[in-house]
């Protein structure tokens, strides 16, 4: 499952350590059955904060 995570995370142009640590910051706070909540947490969110994502300089 945590592969899996990873490999979506970087097929959505996200680095896959800076992802993965702000869910496990994030997550605990959330009600997680919301699913509204959730989506917005998911890696191809648009959402998603910039230190999530790999940019190009």
């Amino acid at each position: 499952m945590i592969y899996s995570l990873i490999e979506t995370a970087k097929g959505n142009d996200l680095n896959p350590f800076s992802y993965l640590e702000y869910l496990l910051e994030q997550l605990p706070n959330v009600d997680i059955k919301d699913w509204g909540i959730l989506k917005k947490y998911l890696p191809w969110s648009k959402e998603l904060p910039l230190i999530c994502r790999n940019l190009q300089v």
